[in-house]
């Protein structure tokens, strides 16, 4: 990454529900043209934490930047105004509207003539969606929904892209496909900020990685250091594993 300044961070974020704190002092950053992305056990707070940043979730402490500024107490849907945008894990998808409907209504700020290129634009980047332009939301494979998901989220030309489990129960080819399209996406200069499960593939197309572990960020680095350093392969890549099943084939 050429910027080394965040464009969208935290730090010191605790983060909840009602009463209950689950994050405690999270402090890292997105960064322009990068993929920063959390791992950790389920339970550990990752997607609390994403929520947090943007406003669904309860802050406790902490302050959350964008573009040099705090922007603790901004709302959702003015963070999505000013270019962050937001793809949840759950209902991310208007399922009764077709693949077109979805785009639509994803560039619903956008003038008119805008739209229809920014719809060309996304059929471009994933001919998948193309295909099926016509076809209700709620036909798609669970990866195709996602690729919706993601293309409505950009229907708003973000600077900043934030997503929660893009590709929680997708096949490995699915997988593939959104993670090919996530790093096409970060070299057009968008920030993309994600929580993910699969540990490992996600670290192998990300710059920036963060290990969470009961509420708490317990190790940040270059992605690259983290798939790299035994003590964490074990624990949370499961490479002990893998070496264990390629000693049994050999």
């Amino acid at each position: 990454m050429k910027e080394q300044r965040p464009i969208f961070s935290c730090e010191k974020l605790s983060v909840g529900y009602g009463q209950l704190q689950i994050v405690f002092d999270a402090s890292l950053g997105a960064y322009p043209g990068g993929i920063t992305t959390i791992i950790g056990p389920n339970g550990s707070g990752k997607s609390t934490l994403i929520k947090g940043m943007v406003r669904l979730a309860k802050l406790f402490g902490g302050d959350v930047y964008y573009q040099g500024k705090e922007i603790s107490h901004s709302s959702a849907s003015w963070l999505v105004r000013h270019g962050i945008g937001i793809v949840p894990q759950v209902s991310n998808v208007f399922t009764n509207l077709s693949v077109k409907e979805n785009l639509q209504m994803g560039g619903y700020s956008q003038k008119g003539s805008l739209v229809k290129k920014r719809i060309d634009d996304m059929f471009a980047l994933f001919p998948e969606l193309d295909a099926r332009r016509k076809a209700k939301a709620s036909t798609l494979s669970g990866g195709e929904r996602q690729m919706l998901a993601v293309a409505r989220a950009l229907m708003i030309q973000p600077k900043v892209l934030v997503l929660d489990e893009p590709t929680a129960n997708l096949s490995p080819i699915a997988v593939a496909k959104m993670h090919s399209k996530l790093k096409e996406i970060a070299k057009s200069g968008i920030a993309i900020l994600m929580v993910e499960q699969n540990a490992k593939k996600a670290l192998q197309i990300s710059d920036i990685g963060h290990i969470m572990v009961s509420g708490r960020i317990i190790h940040s680095g270059e992605a690259e250091s983290i798939l790299n350093d035994p003590e964490f392969g074990r624990a949370f890549l499961g490479l002990r594993e893998e070496k264990h099943l390629d000693a049994k084939s050999t």
